[in-house]
């Protein structure tokens, strides 16, 4: 079982940048479509759009054709990121469950990883993959602000 995400978990320098009086849970903002915030696909993502918003980085790019926003690659194919930035060839995915066996950790799961993004990095992608504790301690946004630095 996974613990409940929610906004009282980020930094306060973060939460006081949102724009709600009495915050909801991320999992609510998940699924809800909060003007200027995409959708997300799980509570940790939604937390990481959040982070990115809130340190002012380059808003993910969204993909129309999908139900999630999540950018389709590699057509045929029907591979999605979880977040992209095809202008720098960057994308991210959130790996949840880690602990607990979810499916990046067990066998055809990780395998499908392994050919999803080996075809992401043939194709000239920078992927960066992130687990639920990397979301949660900042370390995700740590090097989202690496990666999305201007180049100079």
């Amino acid at each position: 079982m996974t613990k409940r995400l929610r906004l009282a978990d980020l930094p306060a320098s973060i939460r006081s940048r949102l724009p709600h009086d009495k915050p909801p849970s991320v999992a609510k903002v998940a699924r809800s479509r909060i003007p200027g915030l995409p959708p997300a696909e799980s509570p940790l993502v939604a937390r990481l759009l959040l982070v990115i918003r809130a340190d002012g980085l380059p808003e993910p790019s969204r993909h129309a054709g999908s139900a999630l926003g999540e950018l389709v690659f590699a057509p045929p194919r029907r591979w999605r990121f979880d977040l992209a930035w095809p202008e720098r060839m960057l994308a991210v995915e959130v790996d949840g469950g880690v602990w607990s066996g979810g499916r990046h950790t067990r066998g055809a799961g990780f395998i499908a990883d392994c050919e999803k993004l080996n075809t992401a990095t043939l194709l000239g992608w920078r992927v960066l993959r992130f687990p639920g504790p990397h979301v949660k301690d900042g370390t995700a946004a740590k090097m989202l602000r690496q990666a999305l630095a201007p180049a100079c």
